[in-house]
């Protein structure tokens, strides 16, 4: 007796397992492929909003859902702060997503160009060697340099892969490490560049940027997380750093 009474333990157990409710974080997924198969999640959890989870798509979007899968807000998110104000919920989360990004990508394939002495800041540049305000940041970079700035210049060609500046940007990434800086001057001043072809990060560095947020360049990723699209002359750009 006492040992069908131990089998039906098991049983009962092994029932509650097998049909236990799906959890909020199921049901968001679930609901999330009804709407598009394609659409994966990389991360969900529980938003500041009571009742309300933030996720994270692959796409690098975030949105907010309710623990059914049946309201979805798309936007910003904002807590109001007595001391603040408004504070943007949705940024602080963007904010660490792009530092956990960009940290994956290897310092090889970054063209870096080194603070002079100790250096105060980093600055992470998605660039286009045509783009006229990309052009003028550049020329900006010895002076940020001097101040103790470091900036590490990552590929966003904006007229995209297969294009005339995707080619001269990809040769530019295809050379060898102690020339890309020199190469990267001159195709920023308006010179030639000699073609090459290999398998470059251009291409993924595009995406990235796209699922950080950016649409043009320059775009500029602070070391705290912060995106701040356009050029700003040097002083102003090390205001912004709060290096004077």
């Amino acid at each position: 007796m006492r040992q069908l009474w131990a089998v039906g333990l098991v049983v009962l157990g092994i029932s509650s397992w097998t049909y236990a409710a799906p959890t909020a974080e199921d049901v968001i997924k679930q609901s999330l492929k009804k709407i598009d198969a394609r659409l994966s999640v990389v991360a969900i959890e529980p938003a500041e909003m009571e009742g309300m989870y933030a996720v994270e798509l692959n796409t690098g979007e975030l949105l907010y859902s309710d623990a059914k899968g049946e309201y979805f807000m798309l936007g910003q998110l904002f807590r109001l702060s007595e001391q603040e104000g408004f504070v943007n919920l949705t940024e602080g989360k963007r904010k660490q997503q792009r530092l956990e990004q960009i940290a994956k990508i290897e310092e090889k394939d970054m063209i870096v160009f080194p603070a002079e002495g100790t250096r105060k800041a980093t600055v992470t540049v998605f660039t286009d060697v045509d783009c006229g305000y990309c052009r003028k940041l550049h020329k900006e970079v010895p002076t940020l340099n001097k101040m103790g700035i470091q900036v590490n210049y990552l590929a966003f060609p904006r007229a995209g892969v297969g294009s005339r500046t995707f080619k001269v940007m990809e040769s530019i990434w295809c050379a060898a490490p102690d020339q890309r800086n020199a190469l990267l001057t001159q195709a920023k001043s308006g010179q030639q560049v000699e073609g090459k072809s290999c398998d470059s990060p251009v291409a993924q560095q595009m995406v990235l940027g796209q699922s950080v947020g950016v649409t043009g360049t320059p775009a500029l990723v602070f070391e705290d997380g912060t995106l701040m699209p356009g050029y700003l002359p040097a002083e102003q750009l090390a205001r912004a750093l709060k290096l004077n």
